[in-house]
């Protein structure tokens, strides 16, 4: 999907994250981000996004199709409850996300080397951050064309 995405908002009643989650459920941790296992692969990642509560699932799945197709040879993984995204086989990663309480922090570990830079700073030197908040739209256009920049500077060990 390219261009700007929205999303509608949603009450708190209809928040996932404000209801108990069904039995067998990943437990939500703060800001509704999944507790999911460490996992290699793309089935931890898929597990992690259909776990990710309301609208943020959405993103997360716009996300995840997005680097899929930016990136040949991607490799996925989830640590610390939240999908990693490297290329090549090194070991190394250029890209995460997290779920906040009120949006889906992207992580460029490299954004610093980004052009244009991705809007949000960071404490430490070499990370820039995407916040994507329910109702405002992101880029996905200009989130592809990080992606693929990212892809090809050294990734980080984790």
């Amino acid at each position: 999907m390219t261009g700007k995405t929205a999303r509608k908002p949603a009450t708190s009643a209809t928040r996932p994250e404000t209801q108990d989650a069904p039995a067998g459920a990943p437990k939500l941790l703060a800001g509704g981000n999944p507790q999911i296992p460490k996992g290699y692969g793309d089935e931890p990642v898929q597990a992690y996004i259909a776990a990710m509560p309301g609208w943020k699932r959405d993103v997360g799945k716009e996300l995840d199709a997005i680097v899929t197709r930016a990136v040949p040879g991607l490799r996925k993984a989830v640590k610390w409850n939240s999908p990693l995204y490297g290329a090549g086989d090194d070991g190394t990663w250029f890209l995460s996300f997290h779920c906040m309480t009120k949006y889906v922090k992207v992580a460029f570990f490299r954004g610093a080397a980004l052009d244009p830079t991705p809007p949000g700073p960071s404490k430490q030197a070499n990370v820039r951050y995407l916040d994507i908040h329910e109702d405002k739209p992101f880029d996905a256009a200009e989130f592809e064309a990080w992606v693929k920049q990212a892809s090809r500077l050294p990734g980080e060990k984790m």
